[in-house]
């Protein structure tokens, strides 16, 4: 289909009204685009009457109305009833609210037929292992091209959505030549919806918002959402950065798919704000080193051919400018270290039926759906048109990654697997749900002269997904230097940098586990790995009389601490470590389970929590210790249930917030209150015993709770609650006359002389480097910093840090940096590494990473019966920073049991 063709159809909305009574009507309240912003979008009459429309099934015109998930639904089944031969729908998950997640195959009647041994080809051509080169071109010469286009994975972007509908209309009643050419070369995947509770939340939001009239004006409340707005999924994730991990059930169920479909282009649909026009690929520098440069090569291929339809329309575009592809947790970072060409597409966003830009225009949704479906059938033709050279270059870049992984320097990563069963057995399972083969060896083995026991994990690089292993296990993966260079040189100048995303991610660190890079494959006697995140644990010697031992350090043993508080079990824990009679030795934090107290039928509902939580369990016949406390000790405390509350809603950070919750209920599988900042400021606390300030946004928690605020917490706090402050939160402990927290936040540390404001005395500057120095700010902050890994010392002589590693890894971003307790106030029980080691990986400013050296990362102030808990960085980030979960657990369970309210 050429451009001239393509560009006289695409003039803006879809056909006539339907008599039938609509499922979706509109409601009596004027909520439907008025019609004179809804032209008739093709000029085309070759359309299949027997081809639902969007208003005949819905009740509006598409583009009209903000399509809710359930009518986004009910529309692509009408389609798939009505051409059965054509499309299909495949379901892959559902949403923690228990919407489901879809897809449609579209193609040629033939193509359908065969869309399974269609798949099948290309898991063929995706492993060059079991396919030779000849093998390779015989195939490539029947296999049409595919493209996958997802949609909304932000739930307030919603435009793309609504394009998938028409654009699957368009696919399936269009009869022309080229539209069945176009069928005939490509299996189009349409993921409509990546993002239901989101879209749920804003559409209901919006239309419950709405007056006689949509408002235009970008101040109208319609068009500003309430907190947490509709961005984030039911757990408040921004699912655009969940690729890494895998943590929601959206991601978890696409990942799983892509890997059967193998679609050779990806398209994720975005939106932005509405006074922008229409960005769409190439992506901005840096590149991520592991995109090869024929991927970057297809990347121009689509954009160009995008340019040549946004021309011929007249919609203005822009690419290479904001949205780079340097961090890979992206939609559209993540296929392509799979060989899939991937890419953002982000259209201006009306965020609802009209918004008046800032130039003055209406840009209507009907705009926005439409500016969609032409890069969305632009990208098509390109596949259509690339499609030989997409296939070929997509074994080619298969086959090199095997190659890369046998010949290169880095062949083979090693998991000795020591201590952390349970963040070893996660990680291991999280890889291979993104494709990589992870072995677990059998036997001891000796690689790149170290000896390495049984049980030890290993990755050997010669995979077809070499550049993934790479990207996700690489300690560091390394900036353009040049790009580097010019974020310096805009940060002397006082201009913002470029920097979009976090600059460090290697999951090892994020877990805080140990391994080896060797520069061997790894052969050895091994069992292949499978995706299950937790392992079922045991019960040993069950006749035992006095009870039954549990080793504190991982989440194994966490996840059956809370399962056993919430079965009601009497359960101890020792600030210690501790060696029972028959030698074994136990960390401090272990868990002690005694028959006497429990239940009789403790046996039974010992075994049970032991396989769901992955934690061992040891019957001991005596409470008699070689070495450390006894049961009945003072350094042996009860582990009660707290009651956990957070503040929830306004002006706490979405985000943090979100990935706080979902830690502590869906990983530690424990109850969380949620209370809104006014009922914090002044309800009845004491029926919680732990209350959480996740990281905040704008004005604060000083703002929002006020002196009164934090007084009522104070008081809360000396009867014996625990505060934790995450992220900026510990602002707030350590604002005020008499601060919760006796820490400060420090301003920018000054290197060489500063000019203070008002010298009236003549200055004499002799170079650039000069003016810096006079032209800088006496007093600021230190520069923000997008994102980086850092190395932390932890203090193991205190029972918050019980079961904790020597050192561990937190993601460092933003710019607050405190200052040390003081002894008589406080403990600093982990604390960033000196300069020479801090910086684990990423980018961080020169100056920030001297500064930050020695600073806390967690902090503790008793307060009379109470303590706070501060942590100076998100120790929930993304939810990705699993090498720090425990100290969490720390810091709720451990802490209440040593805080000492009336129980």
């Amino acid at each position: 289909m050429n451009t001239p063709v393509l560009g006289a159809r695409l003039r803006v909305l879809v056909g006539a009204l339907c008599c039938a009574m609509p499922m979706f009507a509109s409601a009596t309240v004027n909520q439907d685009l008025p019609q004179q912003y809804i032209p008739n979008w093709y000029n085309s009459t070759q359309y299949l009457s027997s081809t639902p429309t969007v208003e005949q099934v819905l009740g509006y015109a598409a583009g009209s109305r903000i399509s809710s998930p359930a009518a986004i639904h009910h529309y692509f089944s009408a389609l798939a009833q009505a051409h059965p031969d054509r499309i299909k729908l495949f379901e892959y998950g559902r949403t923690w609210e228990g919407r489901p997640l879809f897809y449609a195959a579209i193609s040629s009647p033939e193509n359908i037929a065969r869309l399974e041994q269609l798949e099948a080809n290309m898991r063929l051509l995706a492993d060059p292992r079991q396919t030779s080169e000849a093998e390779a071109a015989d195939m490539i010469k029947q296999q049409p091209a595919s493209v996958w286009i997802a949609s909304s994975v932000h739930g307030n972007e919603i435009s793309p959505a609504d394009s998938s509908m028409v654009t699957a209309w368009h696919l399936l009643a269009h009869q022309d030549e080229a539209t069945n050419a176009l069928l005939q070369d490509t299996v189009i995947y349409l993921d409509p919806l990546q993002n239901p509770d989101g879209r749920a939340r804003f559409v209901s939001r919006y239309y419950a918002t709405i007056g006689l009239e949509p408002a235009a004006d970008r101040i109208a409340a319609e068009h500003n959402e309430p907190w947490p707005n509709g961005r984030t999924n039911h757990y408040l994730f921004d699912m655009n950065r969940d690729w890494l991990t895998l943590t929601q059930p959206e991601t978890q169920g696409r990942v799983r798919v892509l890997q059967q479909t193998f679609p050779l282009l990806f398209v994720d649909s975005h939106e932005m704000g509405g006074d922008s026009p229409y960005y769409f690929t190439p992506e901005a520098h840096p590149y991520n080193p592991f995109i090869t440069q024929p991927q970057r090569e297809a990347l121009h291929w689509v954009g160009e051919h995008n340019a040549s339809h946004f021309d011929a329309n007249g919609i203005d575009y822009y690419t290479r400018e904001i949205f780079d592809a340097f961090y890979p947790g992206y939609g559209a970072s993540w296929p392509l270290y799979h060989g899939t060409i991937a890419m953002t597409y982000e259209v201006g966003s009306s965020r609802g039926h009209t918004f008046r830009t800032r130039d003055g225009e209406t840009l209507t949704y009907a705009d926005t759906v439409q500016r969609n479906f032409i890069a969305y059938m632009a990208t098509i033709e390109t596949a259509q048109q690339r499609r030989q050279a997409l296939l070929e270059r997509f074994y080619q870049y298969r086959s090199e990654a095997v190659n890369a992984g046998n010949k290169g320097d880095v062949r083979s990563y090693i998991f000795a697997n020591q201590r952390d069963a349970a963040g070893h057995r996660k990680l291991m399972s999280i890889l291979t749900e993104h494709g990589i083969e992870v072995e677990q060896a059998q036997n001891d083995f000796r690689a790149c002269r170290t000896r390495f026991p049984a049980g030890a994990y290993i990755v050997n690089a010669n995979q077809p997904s070499y550049q993934l292993i790479r990207t996700l296990l690489d300690k560091h993966v390394p900036m353009d230097p040049e790009f580097l260079a010019e974020q310096e040189r805009l940060r002397a100048n006082n201009l913002p940098d470029q920097i979009y995303d976090v600059t460090a991610w290697s999951l090892p660190l994020q877990f805080n586990l140990d391994m080896q890079v060797c520069n061997r494959t790894v052969s050895t006697d091994t069992v292949k790995v499978a995706p299950q995140r937790i392992q079922p644990g045991t019960l040993s010697n069950p006749d035992a009389r006095y009870g039954f031992f549990a080793a504190w350090g991982d989440m194994n043993t966490g996840r059956l601490l809370t399962a056993a508080l919430r079965a009601g079990l009497l359960v101890r824990s020792a600030d210690v470590a501790f060696t029972d009679k028959t030698g074994t030795q136990y960390p401090a934090g272990s868990l002690i389970i005694p028959r006497e107290g429990n239940p009789e039928q403790l046996n039974d509902i010992l075994t049970e929590l032991a396989h769901s939580s992955g934690a061992h369990l040891v019957g001991s016949d005596s409470s008699w210790m070689q070495a450390g406390p006894n049961p009945g000790s003072n350094n042996v405390k009860r582990m009660h249930a707290p009651r956990i509350a957070m503040l929830w809603g306004e002006p706490s950070n979405v985000l943090s917030a979100g990935s706080t919750r979902f830690i502590i209920e869906r990983e530690f599988n424990y109850p969380v209150t949620a209370i809104r900042a006014e009922q914090l400021k002044q309800a009845n606390l004491s029926r919680y015993q732990v209350i959480i300030l996740p990281a905040t946004r704008g004005a604060g928690y000083q703002q929002a709770l006020g002196a009164s605020g934090r007084e009522h917490l104070r008081q809360w706090v000396q009867n014996g609650g625990v505060l934790i402050t995450l992220g900026n939160a510990t602002a707030f402990a350590t604002s005020g006359d008499n601060p919760l927290l006796a820490s400060q936040l420090e301003m920018k540390a000054q290197v060489g002389d500063v000019v203070p404001k008002g010298q009236s005395a003549g200055a004499l500057i002799t170079d650039k480097q000069d003016l810096q120095r006079y032209i800088r700010p006496d007093k600021t902050r230190p520069d923000w910093v997008a994102g980086a890994l850092l190395r932390a010392e932890v203090d193991q002589e205190h029972w918050l840090t019980a079961g904790i590693h020597s050192h561990l890894h937190s993601l460092y971003t933003g710019n607050a940096m405190y200052t040390p307790l003081r002894i008589e106030d406080g403990r600093n029980l982990v604390y960033f590494s000196d300069k020479e080691q801090v910086l684990a990986s990423g980018h961080m400013w020169p100056e920030s990473h001297e500064q930050v050296a020695l600073k806390p990362l967690l902090m503790q102030q008793p307060h009379g019966r109470g303590m706070v808990v501060s942590f100076t960085q998100e120790p929930n980030y993304r939810a990705y920073m699993d090498g720090m979960h425990v100290l969490l657990m720390n810091a709720i369970f451990r802490a209440s049991a040593h805080a000492r309210p009336l129980r």
